[in-house]
């Protein structure tokens, strides 16, 4: 399997599966941060979650009724912010190193979109 990069507006994610530490990558145009395999996994998790959790709160909360919802491993903290329909999402890395990043309101569901186009295997 060779490096798989994707890249989207706003959005980067990178897989390559044969690096000793550190096989995913996430970020945007203007950061990124190199995950470990485990990291990347529970990233992919969190994001889902709380993605599906956003579409789930439409039905719930009135047009301009903003949300925040957040989700915490060992390894990662997650947060997205805003309307159901537009959110942006937050990182935090609280494994080996300590790192976070953002991403602009309505990035989240385009790049879990990219996430699932890779091949893990």
């Amino acid at each position: 399997m060779e490096r798989f990069i994707k890249t989207g507006e706003g959005w980067r994610i990178g897989w390559y599966p044969y690096a000793e530490k550190y096989q995913g990558l996430i970020g945007t145009d203007d950061w990124a941060i190199e995950l470990s395999k485990a990291e990347f996994a529970e990233f992919t998790r969190l994001l889902t979650q709380l993605t599906q959790t956003m579409q789930q709160m439409k039905a719930e909360l009135m047009e301009a009724e903003k949300i925040s919802c957040e989700a915490e491993t060992d390894l990662l903290w997650l947060e997205v912010e805003g309307y159901p329909h537009n959110y942006s999402l937050r990182i935090i890395v609280q494994s080996d190193r300590r790192c976070e990043g953002n991403w602009a309101a309505g990035v989240a569901p385009h790049l879990l979109n990219g996430i699932n186009t890779i091949d893990f295997s």
